[in-house]
């Protein structure tokens, strides 16, 4: 197998990255993947952030048993927390979802005033701050925790007055603040886009860290010539820690299409 044709590795502790699967299938669609969707020990949400990293690295030995030709870190929360541990412990590149949407938020801001929504330990991580700071100081960014949004995704519950009065509820804050721009900072936000845009208003933008990853990955695989152009079969292939039916019909209203070559497997523990 040439260094092109290896499979790109995704990991996430459940489905939420499977947004950012579904992106780098609509950008790269000549490419293998190998996803890992930790589904024993989801959420990561309300780990400490020495768990999550252990988590990352446990997730990251199982893909490169797959020869994978780069990690991308398809969980806000592992972002956050573990993203520089584990770059700097591989031979591969990583890609995680922080560094895209911020990059992305910083140029679409006109006023500088940009929220972020994401799980309690991404938010708490002040991440997405620290990253659009380092691009624009002059920024101002209002973060918030929107722990039941996730729940509500899982449950297909993506319209509907529960799902709108829950958006309002946590987003009434931040929009206070006269933001032009919102991060969704979790994988799974991107399925509630129609309800987070009508309570922010047409004169948000909201950014897609998915849409973003994606565009990130195909940069860095292009210039390191790693595209895949060699013709072979593409492999898309699925692992779970835990419930593979339960990950199967919940994740392929996430992707749109039916989810093949999924398996079980057990992850080796860190010693």
């Amino acid at each position: 197998m040439s260094r092109e044709s290896k499979p790109i590795g995704i990991f996430d502790s459940g489905i939420g990255g499977l947004t950012v699967l579904k992106e780098i299938y609509k950008q790269l669609p000549y490419e293998s993947t190998v996803y890992l969707g930790d589904t024993a020990r989801v959420p990561y949400g309300i780990r400490s952030p020495e768990t999550v990293t252990r988590y990352s690295f446990e997730n990251t030995r199982f893909l490169f048993s797959k020869e994978v030709k780069m990690i991308v870190i398809a969980c806000n929360t592992a972002s956050s927390v573990s993203l520089e541990s584990v770059r700097s412990s591989v031979s591969v590149p990583v890609v995680g979802v922080i560094e895209p949407g911020a990059k992305a938020a910083a140029a679409a801001t006109i006023n500088k005033k940009i929220g972020v929504i994401g799980t309690e330990a991404t938010i708490k991580s002040n991440s997405y701050a620290k990253a659009i700071l380092n691009i624009d100081k002059d920024i101002e960014v209002f973060g918030v925790a929107c722990p039941l949004l996730v729940p509500l995704v899982e449950e297909g519950w993506t319209e509907g007055s529960i799902a709108e009065m829950t958006a309002e509820k946590y987003l009434q804050d931040i929009k206070k603040n006269g933001i032009d721009t919102l991060v969704l900072g979790c994988t799974h936000y991107p399925l509630m886009k129609g309800i987070l845009s009508r309570v922010m208003g047409e004169n948000v933008n909201l950014i897609d860290s998915a849409i973003e990853t994606a565009r990130e990955i195909r940069a860095v695989l292009h210039d390191l010539s790693l595209l895949n152009s060699s013709g072979e079969e593409i492999i898309r292939e699925f692992y779970v820690t835990d419930s593979p039916e339960k990950f199967k019909s919940v994740g392929e209203r996430f992707l749109g299409e039916h989810i093949q070559h999924i398996k079980k497997i057990k992850l080796e523990m860190e010693v």
